[in-house]
């Protein structure tokens, strides 16, 4: 993954942070999940043994959009390889439509269901739990549980003998992607997280140890809060569908991470937009390069796509004009796709704060790099608006609206 800067210069210190960012990691557990041991992990799954045929992950927010984030990413290139051992589906909305729909796409006889809920009580995930059980026979022989070891779910799990896994109490949900929440069903589909987590660890160590990505993400991290009140909407430009999941898992961890009160009592945030190319080339990119001066915009391209898929050599009457994209390989069409959308904001919009992540291929360890710099860029961005990127007081509120709402109706 390689990273190309192109961003107004700016003088700020960058020692007091990242001394504040190492003193971070003996709290914060996110950071250690790349350096984990996980041989006894995959031990206790492959013993296990599940036969079933696919995978239904019941969650929502950090308990999912991770994991979806990876799948989406790698699943086709499994299926190609035939190395995807289970399909996953994904129970996240209580949209009964929605619930119904995905259920009409799978057995679900034939189905491992994993429950994931850090805290136990996440009312839309037991809500779709109960639902399932009541439709169909869900016990220790095809059901896991992912939560943390004191919570009520984990309590309901132990007196049905149910299998279950730990979420630290220190690793948040938005940020536990690389702990058992990600780790336990994608390794039972048949995904490397050995390189997964392979992938984190070079981003860390790059950083940590390395110094080799110090200076780029402090420098990405200042810019940001340099500009805020100037540039206060920052774009994730993904050159592909398969980020599609990426786009989403980075709208929950930068919004609920750094839209926050800060120590001065002052309303901070950076509002984040996921946005896939090329389709949004012919929607959102004309508010990019004529709208309001108010957005940074990172693009992400895949060098290699793995697919060597052409453009047919046909010519279609009254569409002579368009023969010279005749063989020409999609993959070399959506990255010019993406190198000329750049070039025009880039060349022509000088005002438009732009950088572009390269992802070098679709495989568990590029996704794994790309999962980690965000977390982490996220935090330095968290130390600089001296908020508490963890917490999620303004998501909490809503929760005990909602219960105080629903014990009423009983």
């Amino acid at each position: 993954m390689k990273n190309n800067l192109y961003y107004p210069k700016v003088s700020l210190s960058d020692e007091d942070i990242f001394l504040e960012i190492k003193k971070e990691r003996e709290e914060i557990g996110y950071y250690s999940l790349p350096h984990v041991d996980i041989t006894n992990l995959k031990k206790e799954l492959d013993n296990l043994n599940f036969k079933q045929k696919n995978i239904a992950i019941i969650g929502i927010g950090g308990s999912t959009l991770g994991t979806f984030a990876i799948y989406n990413f790698l699943k086709y290139h499994k299926q190609k390889n035939k190395t995807l051992k289970k399909e996953i589906f994904f129970f996240e909305s209580t949209d009964p439509v929605n619930l119904n729909g995905t259920i009409s796409q799978f057995d679900l006889e034939d189905t491992l269901f994993i429950v994931i809920s850090k805290s136990g009580t996440t009312i839309e995930t037991i809500s779709i739990f109960k639902y399932l059980i009541s439709i169909t026979k869900i016990d220790k022989e095809n059901l896991l549980v992912i939560t943390e070891d004191d919570s009520k779910l984990n309590t309901f799990a132990k007196a049905n003998s149910i299998n279950t896994f730990d979420i630290p109490k220190n690793v948040g949900g938005r940020f536990s992607v690389l702990s058992n929440v990600g780790l336990v069903p994608l390794y039972l589909a048949g995904f490397d997280i050995d390189e997964l987590l392979k992938g984190a660890r070079y981003i860390s160590t790059s950083f940590f140890e390395q110094y080799e990505l110090y200076a780029h993400l402090i420098k990405k991290a200042r810019t940001y809060f340099e500009f805020k009140d100037i540039y206060n909407i920052n774009a994730v430009f993904s050159y592909s569908q398969l980020l599609e999941g990426f786009n989403k898992w980075y709208i929950q961890l930068w919004g609920e991470s750094l839209g926050k009160i800060d120590a001065n009592n002052t309303n901070q945030g950076l509002t984040p937009i996921g946005l896939t190319g090329p389709v949004d080339q012919h929607s959102f990119l004309q508010l990019i390069v004529e709208g309001k001066r108010d957005k940074t915009v990172t693009f992400i391209k895949i060098k290699d796509f793995k697919d060597d898929t052409k453009i047919a050599p046909t010519t279609l009457q009254g569409l002579e004009e368009l023969d010279y994209i005749n063989n020409l390989d999609f993959k070399e069409l959506i990255n010019l796709q993406a190198d000329a959308t750049i070039a025009s904001v880039k060349e022509y919009k000088k005002d438009i704060p732009i950088d572009l992540i390269e992802i070098e291929e679709i495989s568990e360890y590029e996704i794994g790099k790309l999962l980690f710099y965000y977390e982490l860029l996220t935090s330095i961005v968290g130390k600089f608006l001296q908020i508490n990127t963890y917490d999620q007081p303004g998501v909490e509120g809503g929760k005990i609206i909602l219960k105080e709402m629903l014990k009423s109706k009983n």
